[in-house]
């Protein structure tokens, strides 16, 4: 399928799933015409690709992690056996990230309440 049916299956935009190639996530043929031809299994790879972001990783991440899961309905199973550790190291670097914002946010409350708004 062509870009623009890509994007309207998945629902992620065509400058995204030029992003994701760039980043390579994704890697559909090329025409001679050179447009690009996605495979229907690169649909499922698009939805792992956006759960995975909304879990938090970043692309470089993704592009480690992707080869090791596989789909179980709507939820993403490791096959690799080092993976489950990569992404309990992940988990702590948000959680880390989370601590640190809510230290931020009591500053900034503090300097709020000391304004008297």
């Amino acid at each position: 399928m062509r870009m623009g049916e890509m994007a309207r299956r998945t629902g992620v935009s065509e400058r995204l799933l030029r992003y994701y190639e760039a980043q390579g996530l994704l890697t559909p043929a090329r025409l001679p015409s050179g447009y690009r031809e996605y495979a229907e299994a690169d649909v499922a790879t698009v939805r792992r690709i956006r759960t995975l972001l909304n879990a938090g990783l970043s692309t470089t991440v993704i592009a480690q992690v992707l080869p090791c899961v596989r789909d179980d309905g709507p939820r993403l199973i490791p096959t690799c056996s080092d993976l489950v550790t990569q992404l309990r190291n992940e988990r702590a670097r948000i959680d880390a990230a989370i601590e640190d914002l809510a230290t931020s946010r009591a500053l900034l409350d503090e300097v709020i309440t000391g304004a008297g708004v």
